[in-house]
């Protein structure tokens, strides 16, 4: 058995830096990558309000503007997150 270090969604790894948060695996075909553009305080804690999904091919020699298949703006991250999983599932299962 390996072990996994980190974070996963629904068997899919999740990666943070700074505002960038990457789903997926770099080995498959695609990834999904999603910025926080806006966020907002509550109590205590800053909660992303605004952000930038985009499912993106994995191939390195592919021009960085031509790797985006999809991109979108959504309120909230778990509603970014939620649209980011179903494209990557349906972009993973159309191989």
């Amino acid at each position: 058995m390996s072990e996994q270090n980190g974070l996963t969604y629904k068997g899919h790894p999740l990666m943070r830096k700074d505002n960038m948060v990457y789903y997926g695996s770099m080995a498959d075909k695609y990834i999904v990558i999603m910025q926080i553009l806006e966020s907002k305080d509550f109590q205590d804690v800053s909660l992303a309000s605004k952000v930038s999904v985009q499912l993106q091919l994995t191939d390195q020699s592919v021009r960085p503007k031509d790797r985006i298949i999809k991109k979108s703006e959504k309120d909230g991250f778990y509603t970014a997150l939620d649209v980011g999983c179903v494209w990557l599932e349906r972009a993973l299962a159309s191989k």
